[in-house]
């Protein structure tokens, strides 16, 4: 009787819905990286509801000028909505708590981060979740129209399960491969036509060029092969 539901059964199409959204709120990184004009990546996790409050431990690595991050991080400090605050090199990992309602609010166990999030100079958030559901990503995006003052829909669609992203641990960078990679990404060396070069990018980060070159190549080497078994 299974087997024969099974053959008269229609082909099941798998896959995930996916959203991608903009969106911009009272948030303690997105405030920041519009204040001090740098970047950040992270994403929360283990977001929890205790006494009317959220919260939401994070890792945020801050990318942009090294005396911005700095002012960025001990402005940050002084925020009471902060704790466990944590730091080494441009990463910081944190603990955000809040009595209002934020996007990290009305995260549930039926969501997926298929990317991290990523805060622009603007303080624009660009979120990027999928569950197996369209209905669950719908309700999470209308309980955030009705609280945050920013939301627009990207993209919402059904894609191949091939082609969900999931973000593995990046490998050891020092502190030096970190900063000519975010200086060669945030400047443009990776775009096609490319719109700096390496004698530019040495002299934002005062080394010289070929000081410059080796650690970016050696950062290459070792994000290279997670970015290959990722494409396979």
């Amino acid at each position: 009787m299974i087997l024969e539901n099974i053959i008269n059964s229609k082909p099941y199409i798998y896959g995930m819905w996916v959203t991608r959204l903009k969106i911009k709120h009272d948030c303690i990184i997105g405030s920041r990286c519009e204040k001090f004009a740098v970047t950040t990546s992270g994403m929360p996790f283990s977001v929890f509801q205790k006494k009317g409050k959220t919260y939401s431990p994070q890792i945020q690595t801050i990318n942009g000028d090294a005396k911005q991050i700095k002012k960025f991080v001990l402005d940050l400090k002084k925020d009471k909505r902060v704790t466990n605050l944590e730091m080494e090199g441009n990463t910081i990992f944190l603990i955000e708590v809040r009595k209002d309602k934020i996007p990290a609010t009305f995260y549930n166990p039926k969501l997926i981060y298929v990317k991290p999030v990523i805060v622009d100079k603007q303080g624009f958030e660009y979120w990027e979740v999928a569950s197996w559901k369209k209905i669950i990503l719908t309700n999470f995006i209308e309980k955030l129209e009705k609280t945050i003052e920013f939301v627009k829909i990207l993209k919402i669609e059904k894609t191949k399960l091939i082609d969900i992203y999931f973000s593995t641990l990046a490998p050891k960078l020092t502190e030096s491969q970190k900063k000519s990679l975010n200086y060669a990404f945030e400047n443009g060396y990776y775009c096609w036509p490319k719109k700096t070069d390496f004698g530019k990018l040495s002299k934002l980060m005062d080394v010289s060029v070929s000081t410059f070159r080796e650690h970016l190549k050696r950062a290459e080497e070792k994000l290279m092969p997670n970015l290959i078994s990722s494409i396979d």
